[in-house]
């Protein structure tokens, strides 16, 4: 059985970091859908992410009153992490394949002109650019089946960065 406090805290922060998931989407979708390829909004919503499981975990051990086990520290993040990519992925599952469909054809032509700029930067053959570009129009990244697909990804690295996160916040031991 889960401890109430681990269990109450997971639920909040994960659904705060699933609402600040769908207001970074939202954002970017109605500025720019250019941001959505932008190196530096990917590395920036990561850093939000972590201060957000930093936050939880320090909010928690404290409630623990510092008595705070691997196994406690990382079920809670993972619950967090859990519920924000379910949140998240609904919200870019409705916008994407309900609201506004034609964004994916979008999205994907802006994904393309970036790759193959970046590898003509790299001086790649054309045949290996073309092969790219082929690739590319064959996959669809914001369907259904892929956003569930990239969720899936997100908690097995959310599941490794819970790990780390565990072993830092655990309680020392009283050896």
């Amino acid at each position: 059985m889960i401890n109430e406090i681990i269990k109450r805290n997971g639920v909040t922060f994960g659904v705060l970091s699933g609402i600040v998931s769908a207001l970074i989407t939202a954002t970017i979708y109605a500025v720019d859908l250019n941001l959505f390829v932008s190196w530096w909004i990917g590395v920036v919503s990561i850093l939000i992410y972590l201060v957000l499981g930093i936050v939880l975990l320090s909010k928690t051990k404290k409630e623990m009153n510092g008595l705070f086990v691997f196994k406690d520290a990382f079920t809670t993040y993972f619950i967090s992490a859990v519920i924000g990519i379910a949140i998240g992925t609904a919200f870019n599952i409705l916008l994407f394949n309900v609201i506004d469909p034609s964004a994916q054809d979008t999205l994907k032509e802006i994904t393309i002109k970036n790759a193959v700029a970046m590898m003509q930067k790299f001086n790649s053959p054309a045949a290996a650019i073309n092969e790219m570009i082929a690739k590319m129009k064959e996959n669809n990244p914001y369907s259904v089946v892929e956003l569930l697909k990239g969720s899936i990804f997100s908690m097995v690295f959310s599941a490794i960065i819970g790990l780390i996160m565990a072993a830092f916040f655990k309680s020392k031991s009283q050896e």
